[in-house]
């Protein structure tokens, strides 16, 4: 029975690449991605926006869908703290330290949400351990910009991976594309990186098959194409996201700590229903790891890839693992293949379960994510 994550191709384009070449693109110089020279860049960031979903939408996305989009791979996890970490500093989460929704934080003996839980006992500007794109950019005189809603302009997920650009709030999605517009016009030479979250957020609470992600898309498919027509003509603009996603009956909820031998010395709980990290009580083996893997394997093997940490890191999927970073990723790491997700029903907080869009998994409908080049990188 083959448990084990799959692994990317040899080659493949990651959501990594975007910045670092974009960056190129401003310099003149050549790039990996073959975007030609251009005198300021747009990178739109759609959360949620995965190929499998825009493809089978495509009639609700016509513009987005007018142009052959390129395919990339989004990090594994395929989550939103750890693909946007590896998006802003052009590293895989085994470098950058965010390796997942919910981490061990080991010298506090406890797991953190890496999106909302920052507090001073985990700081931003160290826990993520690398410059980011926008840094170093700035160190070759290219003025950056990021641009979100205002409740994110000081968040420690904000310090964390937005380092070296100028955050400019603007709350509803066409104040976005505005100040999009607004900076491409008045500093020439720029980065700017627009997040739109109303996809995700639609997916989580309703599916992304149902009317209500339907809308969210046609919204973003008309102030993308609006947002095309208004940026200055040398301005290249790109268009892709962070993963995909899986509608997730109730139905096929499993609570796996109702068997107890799947959690027999298991500390914490962290990462996220569809990529489960179990982290074992301090001391633990590397064969406390394989004992507590073939049980969950005997059980689950057939609904999700069982790995060990070891195994984890020998499949590349996180890149090269810093010394640092190693801790933090789970002893045992399952990831869903079949459409199910793994919930612990003990924490007295059970709202995650009304959630029906999933991601965070190695399955395409979650990493396969596209990109979409417009403007002055349009081929």
């Amino acid at each position: 029975m083959a448990t084990m994550l799959p692994t990317d191709k040899a080659g493949a384009r990651s959501l990594a690449d975007v910045l670092p070449n974009s960056v190129a693109a401003l310099q003149g110089k050549s790039n990996d991605l073959s975007l030609p020279s251009v005198e300021s860049v747009v990178v739109v960031v759609v959360d949620g926006l995965g190929r499998a979903q825009l493809q089978a939408r495509a009639g609700h996305a016509r513009f987005l869908t007018a142009t052959k989009s390129d395919a990339l791979v989004s990090v594994f996890p395929s989550t939103t703290a750890a693909a946007l970490a590896s998006f802003a500093t052009g590293t895989l989460p085994g470098r950058h330290g965010l390796v997942s929704y919910r981490a061990l934080d080991a010298d506090n003996d406890r797991v953190v949400n890496q999106l909302s839980g920052w507090d001073e006992l985990m700081v931003p500007e160290t826990w993520q351990r690398e410059r980011t794109v926008f840094e170093t950019a700035g160190d070759e005189g290219v003025l950056s910009f990021a641009i979100g809603q205002a409740k994110y302009a000081t968040s420690g997920f904000t310090r964390a991976i937005l380092r070296g650009a100028r955050y400019v709030s603007a709350n509803s999605l066409s104040e976005r594309r505005a100040a999009a517009v607004k900076i491409a016009r008045e500093y020439p030479g720029s980065l700017t990186y627009l997040y739109i979250p109303e996809l995700d957020k639609a997916s989580h609470q309703y599916g992304w098959e149902s009317d209500q992600w339907l809308s969210a898309l046609e919204a973003v498919d008309a102030e993308v194409q609006r947002l095309s027509t208004e940026l200055p003509p040398r301005t290249g603009l790109l268009v892709t996201a962070d993963h995909g996603s899986v509608d997730v009956p109730a139905s096929s909820q499993i609570l796996f700590d109702t068997v107890p031998e799947l959690v027999d010395g298991v500390r914490h709980v962290g990462g996220e229903p569809r990529s489960l990290q179990l982290y074992l009580e301090p001391g633990a083996t590397a064969e406390d790891r394989s004992a507590l893997a073939r049980v969950w394997e005997e059980s689950e093997g057939e609904r999700a890839w069982v790995s060990t940490r070891e195994q984890l890191v020998e499949s590349g999927l996180y890149g090269d693992v810093a010394s640092e970073v190693l801790p933090r990723i789970g002893d045992v790491v399952i990831a869903a293949r079949k459409r199910v997700v793994y919930y612990d029903s003990r924490p007295a907080d059970q709202s995650a379960r009304r959630m029906i869009g999933q991601h965070g998994s190695v399955t395409h409908d979650e990493r396969s994510i596209p990109l979409i080049r417009l403007g002055a990188f349009r081929r």
